[in-house]
C-alpha cells in the first residue's frame, strides 16, 4: 500500500472506515470485524477511522480490541461532537470545550491507547464559537492526548477559523463519483491553499457505486440507507443509471465497479490544485476489504478519467446526501 501525507501525518493511501462494523449498515459480526481490521493491517491499510458515536461507543471498543498488540502499526482516528446517550439516543452536536476534553478521555479509555493520532470534530456546533472548540483541541495536543486535529463536514470559513487556532491536519467530508460537493463548495481548494489533507468518507457512495444494490430490498430492514434520499423512488432509478455507466467502464478495464470508484478518488490526489486525498472505504468483511485494497493498484489513464467524468459529471446524482442536511457544511 502506498502512503500519503496529510499535513505532516503519514498515513496509508487508503484507510478503513469502521463505522459499519457496529451500526447503521445492518447487523454486524464482531469476530469478522476484528478479522477485517487485522487483515487491513496485514495489507498495509493502517489508517483506521472510528468515532465515539458509532454503536454508540461500541465501535471504539471493537477497534481497540482489534489493534491490541499492534498499536505501533496503526494511525488511529476517532471523532467527537455527535453526542449520544448509552441508550443510543441523539443528544445533539456538542462543541463545548469541557465536553471536548471529557469525550477525548472517554475515547482514549475505550480504545485502550495513550494517544489518538487524529482527533476530529465530527460536526460543527454553531452554538459554540469554533475558536473555543479548537482551543480545547490545542490543549489536548499540548497535553499529549492527541497528535493531530481534524474537522468533518465544515465550510471553508469554519476551516480557516479553526486552522488559525490549531493547525487542521485533515478535513473529512463525503467525496466520491456521486458526491462532488467538495469540488464546488471550496473545501478542496481551501485545503490545498492551507496545506491541509483531505479524507474522503463514503468513497463508494455508501456502497451504491459497487453496483450490488439494485433495489431498496437489497438492504437490511434496519439499514439507515433506506431513509437516505438518494436511495428513494425516482432518485434511486436515476442513480442506478449513473452506476451502470460506471460499471461499463469498470468491466472494460477488467476491475470491479468498487475498485474503479476508489481508484478515481485516489487519482484526485494527483490532480493539479488538489490537496492530498485519502479515501476511507468502510467494510465489515475481509473479502470486501481485500477488493477495496486492490484498488490502489488500478491505474487510470487520461481517457479513463474523461470517460468517468462523462459517466458521472458534477450534479448528476439525484437526492440529498442525508435526510437532514442541517448539520453538514457549517
Amino acid at each position: 500500500m502506498q502512503i500519503r501525507t496529510l499535513a505532516g501525518l503519514t498515513v496509508s493511501a487508503q484507510g478503513l472506515g469502521c463505522m459499519g462494523m457496529s451500526e447503521f449498515y445492518g447487523t454486524g459480526d464482531q469476530a469478522e470485524a476484528e478479522r477485517t481490521i487485522g487483515r487491513a493491517l496485514d495489507l498495509g491499510v493502517t489508517f483506521l477511522d472510528t468515532a465515539d458515536m458509532y454503536g454508540p461507543f461500541t465501535n471504539e471498543r471493537l477497534v481497540g480490541k482489534a489493534i491490541a498488540g499492534r498499536r505501533d502499526e496503526v494511525v488511529l482516528a476517532t471523532k467527537f461532537g455527535n453526542e449520544r446517550g448509552e441508550d443510543g439516543s441523539f443528544r445533539g452536536v456538542n462543541g463545548a470545550p469541557d465536553y471536548v476534553r471529557s469525550a477525548c478521555d472517554a475515547s482514549l479509555q475505550r480504545l485502550g491507547v495513550d494517544v489518538i493520532d487524529l482527533y476530529y470534530q465530527h460536526r460543527v456546533d454553531t452554538s459554540v464559537p469554533i475558536e473555543d472548540t479548537w482551543g480545547a483541541l490545542a490543549e489536548l495536543v499540548q497535553a499529549g492526548k492527541i497528535r493531530h486535529a481534524g474537522i468533518s463536514e465544515a465550510a471553508p470559513d469554519t476551516i480557516r477559523r479553526a486552522h488559525a487556532v490549531q493547525p487542521v491536519t485533515a478535513v473529512q467530508t463525503e467525496y466520491s463519483l456521486w458526491t462532488r460537493d467538495p469540488e464546488d463548495d471550496g473545501v478542496l481548494a481551501t485545503c490545498a491553499e492551507l496545506g491541509i489533507g483531505f479524507v474522503a468518507y463514503s468513497p463508494i457512495g455508501r456502497g451504491f457505486l459497487s453496483g450490488q444494490i439494485r433495489s431498496i430490498d437489497d438492504l437490511d430492514p434496519g439499514d439507515f440507507r433506506r431513509h437516505n434520499p438518494r436511495f428513494q423512488g425516482e432518485a434511486f432509478q436515476q442513480n442506478l443509471r449513473l452506476v451502470d455507466r460506471v460499471r461499463e467502464i469498470a468491466e472494460a478495464k477488467g476491475v470491479t465497479s468498487t475498485q474503479l470508484a476508489l481508484a478515481w478518488v485516489m487519482a484526485q490526489s494527483d490532480r493539479a490544485g488538489n490537496p492530498a486525498i485519502v479515501p476511507i472505504p468502510g467494510t465489515k468483511r475481509v473479502r470486501y476489504l481485500e477488493e477495496n485494497a486492490a484498488a490502489a493498484d488500478v491505474g487510470l489513464t487520461d481517457d479513463d478519467l474523461r470517460a468517468l467524468e462523462q459517466a458521472a459529471p458534477v450534479g448528476a446524482t439525484a437526492g440529498d446526501r442525508y435526510p437532514d442536511m442541517s448539520t453538514v457544511h457549517r
